[in-house]
């Protein structure tokens, strides 16, 4: 039931796939990128594929030291242009001389901008003096594929490399596991290492009705009035 005057949301694209297998997995987000785009090439329906980066780490990149001194150049520079900018914006709608009026803005947003970037240098309190750049990457990219079209997608990217084999690179070292073997629980709630077998990986499973069951070995029963004992009979 919907409430009147209310718009209905726009549905976003749902990141999911029906049963999706690994096609390969990469080092590199460009090598995944050119896989799926061989295959958009070779007009296989790409929208049953998706890219999975897993196992993310944070990249900060150090681009130079940071002083007073660069601290108030940049606060003069980044304030003179907002400066410019608003001056320009007044000239649009002001009589007076143009030129007069760019150049009090650029003065006034240099002073702002250098009196800014002093005041948040100072926050620091010399515990930060350097710039850098941050970045979020992946350690590794799986291509996955729903299941109805992950053999015709191994078929073509055997023709790619010149195998059969679907294209997989070195991968990091360590006991670290796809996306694909992530989704895939084993009994009891338990998630299996990768590249084991879960059924191995759980110990020895209790035998179903009607097969037979290990046990442990009996004693012999003793021998009933009347018969005789298997010991005397080899004697």
């Amino acid at each position: 039931m919907s409430t009147p005057g209310m718009r209905p949301q726009p549905q976003l694209p749902t990141l999911h796939l029906d049963f999706p297998m690994s096609l390969g997995t990469f080092s590199e987000y460009a090598a995944a990128q050119r896989t799926v785009d061989y295959l958009s090439d070779h007009h296989f329906p790409v929208e049953q594929c998706m890219i999975v980066g897993t196992d993310l780490k944070q990249i900060e990149r150090i681009t130079g030291r940071l002083n007073w001194g660069r601290v108030l150049v940049g606060g003069l520079a980044s304030g003179a242009w907002l400066g410019a900018f608003v001056g320009l914006i007044f000239t649009l709608f002001s009589n007076e001389n143009g030129l007069n009026v760019i150049i009090s803005t650029i003065f006034l947003g240099a002073i702002f901008g250098a009196f800014w970037a002093a005041i948040g240098y100072a926050a620091t309190r010399g515990r930060r003096d350097f710039t850098s750049v941050s970045q979020v990457v992946a350690t590794r990219y799986e291509v996955l594929v729903e299941h109805k079209s992950v053999q015709q997608a191994r078929e073509l990217l055997g023709q790619m490399n010149g195998d059969a084999a679907p294209p997989h690179e070195a991968a990091p070292s360590g006991p670290q596991r796809t996306y694909s073997e992530a989704q895939q629980s084993s009994q009891y709630g338990q998630q299996a290492p990768a590249g084991s077998n879960p059924q191995t990986y759980h110990g020895a499973q209790s035998p179903q009705y009607g097969q037979p069951g290990t046990s442990e070995p009996q004693q012999p029963e003793p021998p009933r009035y009347g018969q005789r004992s298997p010991e005397s009979d080899g004697n």
